[in-house]
């Protein structure tokens, strides 16, 4: 295949916008193998590239594509969007993360790899995964979106690698694979042969003739099992764990890697992979919109701004301190790049909580939280766990939430689901309490006062327990002083803020603590909170301050209220000394915003036949060694030189050895793990490249989630993510321990508050798995996309120990629309002439769904810069009226109907032209003729063939 070939059929796949294909070129050509986490990242940041170019054009902006090789953080860069480099990679390591687990999770499912010829079963996968993406898109699931996606992902990457499409000679990815009830192709009947014996080592003809002449799809068969079997005369899937490959015909046809069976097709199979990949990201973009596309893959300005609201009759005043609040927040930041990226309100009382808002749009999160009112609730404790453990499956990973109570929690047995659910999402919790002292209900305990006073300091403690946990504060105030505390937290809602020390003292003791400032930190602020909580300071430059001598002080500005103190200072690079000096508990938080961070997760080796590490989704193992997979944010102007596991209540830490992977990822080894919560610190160096201004020297940044390892493992077993309403489900789990056997109380919650039931607890046996199930329903009328977020935890006799796991599912209904909408011509005309600009054309377009579909649910402009007005006919159609200048002669609009079934109609005009149709035109989208030339696009006009237009032979005369 040549680069001229390549790139025609890359452009001919996504139209003019050919600069897709630059990353694909690169591999095209260079020595190493392509894995699926490769093939996906390399998608998801060209197709991302397209959306943020065709954003930056709709609003009359230049774009400019970053230097090659793509990075996620260029991307970030070009989409005007840096500070949204963490969440962006943290959103396609999840991807990824999903797509690898395929292997692991599913090793021997023939259906997951399109192996055994089980290719319509792969279709199946693939499709049902994709309405359930965009179904979770919808509702703003987007964790759970990406999920799933990076599941489909697997699937529909193993098609190329895994059956004989490149053999037969396709060019074009089978774009069937990702329409349900589509043909894919002629299948090879089960008692049809279709292979050979290789010759020797070489399996270049092991196909037969026959196979390919008729383009019959095979793919191998594979089995690790010592005694496997398989159909006469049929390919194996080959390579180093396959027991069919020695059984004739012996051999394989896989093309995973250049030292498979078929690896002398790997590039072709990879590139086409990335091909396919692309066009179900484009799928999934074009049914969320592209700024859905982007919010989906984190790729925002802001972080999100969410708000757990107690709506008791007694929190009249609070609730007018966070409209202030949130009015001031959305006033001075709408239109910078620290808008906020979703707005997310979750109310609660007792009995109720719930349920979850959320909007990209300001003034209607305005009116969510004006539309609060404050209604009876006289006993004294309230849901606010339920509340925040909504708000924390609903809110994106790494978010800032605000609890806003001036009660107890009714619900504490929530507390080990919350931990569980903070340190899956490492997102910070701030508790403003008003009165946790019980004052506001305090007549209704005058019977028994000092047990209501006792159960109020106990449920203060837990909300500072979990403040610490999440790297958050517990601020207890007055409602008087409310504003003045939500307006000291809430001045940074920077999605750059990072942590440079975070630590707490319980009981509280004097204690001196050091933090290196790097030159890349502005905004440096210090958070202390706790009664009569004294300090000093001592700057890099040996100057000793505190609040009362601030001579020569890099103090900028001191607040204190309730018991929250915070201080705001001059950067100043090197390492500062923070004394403190009480016998109170207390916490302490150093940040700053900077564009140098990190992402760590905990991994281990995989039990996959094919290697490699997996992900740990809850706490590490106790007792033993441990690795850490780190990935620095800004590597290209930082680099990791230590990192640690430290106490959050102590001075101890654990070193780690540290492995260099490229790409600013690092695996880091432990010999131990601390046997108290500990936070994780990554220390390097810095250099000037890229920064603003001068940067040099060592960087700190601390995690904010407190992490505890635990003896116990909690695993889910059934991990099919999708739960039909009305219908039960049964989930396997199993627990085991390393530790102590016993009695271990399992709790199983969802945060919708769906039916279920799980056993109460399971004896075990040290090293030995005992299983349980979880039975869960979704009401019948729940709709299609709402997320349910199961944990299951399980918790060691006496409560000393604890471990989860979690599972998130999406509510879908059984889809049997799987036909796009249909885009109708009615007029198209124009009196274009040699100045274009004094010249209009216009277009008019009836969309309609199938008769028997569920309706056009959205029809957007992709691409013009004209005006479009839509409106609906008597008959429900939608009608679409579009004109521009003939300077701007194309256009492409997005139909899509309710269930994500997407049409994309193109129009042009490149002269004077009328036409006006009165039936059906002909030129809707032609029938499919073959799975390798589906057009699902109706172009009208006079341009000529895509690969030979000027724009895109400029293209190819500057690349090539």
């Amino acid at each position: 295949m040549t680069k001229l070939a390549v790139l025609c059929f890359l452009l001919l796949q996504t139209g003019v916008e050919g600069f897709k294909i630059s990353n694909i070129i690169l591999n095209y050509f260079n020595g190493g193998s392509l894995t699926h986490e490769v093939i996906t990242e390399r998608a998801i940041l060209n197709v991302t590239l397209q959306v943020c170019r065709a954003l930056a054009l709709s609003e009359g902006k230049t774009f400019t594509f970053p230097p090659q090789p793509f990075s996620a953080g260029a991307v970030a860069a070009a989409c005007d969007a840096s500070k949204s480099t963490k969440s962006f990679i943290d959103t396609i390591q999840r991807i990824q993360k999903s797509n690898h687990e395929i292997d692991k999770d599913y090793v021997l499912s023939a259906i997951h790899h399109c192996d055994d010829e089980s290719i319509a079963g792969g279709q199946f996968l693939i499709t049902l995964g994709l309405t359930a993406v965009k179904a979770s898109n919808k509702k703003q699931n987007f964790v759970l979106a990406t999920s799933i996606l990076g599941e489909i992902l697997h699937t529909l990457q193993d098609f190329y690698s895994h059956t004989n499409w490149v053999e037969i000679g396709y060019k074009f990815p089978n774009s069937n694979l990702i329409k349900g009830n589509a043909d894919v192709g002629k299948i090879a009947a089960k008692t049809r042969a279709t292979c050979r014996n290789c010759d020797g080592e070489d399996c270049s003809n092991n196909i037969l003739e026959d196979i390919l002449k008729e383009q019959i799809l095979t793919s191998g068969y594979f089995s690790p099992k010592v005694f496997s079997t398989k159909p006469e005369g049929k390919c194996s899937h080959g390579g180093f764990f396959d027991r069919t490959k020695g059984i004739g015909p012996k051999g394989g046809i896989n093309k995973d890697s250049f030292d498979s069976e078929h690896g002398y097709l790997h590039n072709q199979a990879a590139n086409l992979a990335i091909a396919a990949t692309s066009e179900l990201l484009e799928d999934v973009r074009s049914a969320a919109g592209d700024r859905g596309f982007l919010q989906m893959m984190g790729l925002l300005k802001g972080r999100a701004l969410c708000f757990c609201v107690d709506t008791t009759g007694s929190m009249g005043d609070d609730i007018e301190a966070v409209r202030i609040v949130t009015s001031s927040i959305i006033d001075s930041k709408v239109g910078t790049e620290d808008e906020p990226s979703i707005y997310i309100l979750v109310p609660f009382n007792d009995p109720e909580f719930g349920p979850l808002l959320q909007t990209t749009d300001p003034e209607v999160f305005k009116s969510y939280i004006n539309s609060l009112t404050p209604h009876a609730g006289g006993d004294f404790p309230e849901m606010s766990l339920s509340g925040l453990q909504l708000a924390l499956t609903g809110a994106p990973p790494n978010s800032e939430i605000f609890v806003f109570t001036d009660a107890t929690a009714k619900d504490d047995y929530l507390k080990n689901t919350v931990l569980a659910l903070i340190e899956q999402t490492k997102s910070v919790v701030n508790f403003m309490i008003t009165n946790v002292l019980g004052f506001r209900r305090r007549r209704q305990v005058d019977n028994n006062q000092q047990q209501g006073v006792r159960m109020s300091r106990a449920g203060g403690q837990l909300y500072r327990d979990l403040a610490q946990a999440s790297g958050g504060q517990a601020v207890e105030v007055t409602k008087g002083q409310l504003l003045e505390a939500i307006n000291i937290l809430t001045e940074s809602t920077s999605s750059s803020v990072v942590t440079l020390l975070q630590a707490s003292r319980n009981p509280g003791k004097s204690e001196n603590f050091t933090f290196v400032v790097d030159d890349t930190v502005k905004n440096l602020t210090i958070y202390i909170t706790g009664a009569s909580v004294a300090f000093s300071l001592i700057s890099p430059s040996g100057v000793i301050q505190n609040i009362t001598s601030t001579a020569g002080s890099s103090i900028i500005t001191s607040q204190s209220v309730g018991n929250l103190q915070t201080v705001q200072l001059q950067t100043e690079g090197g390492l500062w000394e923070l004394q403190i000096l009480s016998t109170n508990p207390y916490s302490v938080k150093v940040v700053g915003e900077s564009p140098i961070d990190f992402l760590f997760k905990f991994i281990k080796e995989s039990d996959s036949p094919f290697g490699g590490f997996d992900v740990i989704g809850n706490r590490p193992t106790a007792g033993g060694n441990t690795s850490l997979q780190v990935t620095l944010i800004g590597n290209d102007v930082a680099t990791v030189s230590e990192v640690a596991l430290v106490e959050s209540s102590g001075s101890g830490q654990v070193n780690g050895t540290i492995e260099t992977q490229g790409g600013g990822t690092f695996i880091i080894h432990f010999d131990k793990i601390p046997l108290v919560e500990f936070v994780v610190l990554v220390k390097g160096t810095t250099n000037s490249t890229g920064v603003s201004r001068a940067s040099s020297g060592i960087f700190q940044r601390q995690s904010t989630t407190n992490i505890k390892a635990s003896v116990l493992t909690v695993t889910v077993n059934d991990l099919d993510t999708v739960l039909e309403p009305g219908t039960p489900r049964s989930i396997s789990f199993s627990v085991m321990t390393t530790g102590e056997g016993g009695s271990f109380t399992i709790q199983a919650t969802n945060d919708q508050g769906f039916a279920a039931s799980s056993p109460s607890s399971l004896l075990l046996d040290p090293g030995v798995s005992a299983n349980g199930t979880v039975n869960i329903t979704a009401p019948a009328n729940t709709p299609s996309g709402t997320g349910v977020t199961l944990t299951i935890e399980a918790v060691a006799p006496g409560g000393a120990d604890s471990n989860y796991d979690v599972l998130r599912l999406t509510v879908l209904s059984k889809v049997t629309d799987f036909s796009p909408p249909v885009c109708q011509l009615l007029i198209l005309q124009s009196n274009c002439s040699d100045n274009c600009s004094q010249s209009t054309w216009e277009v008019s377009v009836q969309v309609n769904d199938a008769a028997n579909g569920t309706g056009v649910d959205s029809v957007s402009l992709r691409e013009g810069s004209g005006t479009m007005n839509i409106s609906t006919a008597a008959d429900n159609s939608t009608l679409v009226s579009y004109v521009a200048s003939c300077c701007s002669p194309d256009m492409q609009l997005v139909a899509v109907d309710q269930v994500g079934n997407v049409e994309t109609c193109s129009y042009s005009v490149r002269a004077n032209v009328t036409i006006a149709v009165t039936t059906s035109p002909a030129t809707t989208s032609p029938a499919t003729t073959s799975p390798a030339t589906t057009d699902s696009s109706t172009r009208v006009g006079f341009s000529v063939s895509l690969c030979f237009s000027f724009s895109v032979l400029s293209f190819l005369l500057w690349f090539l």
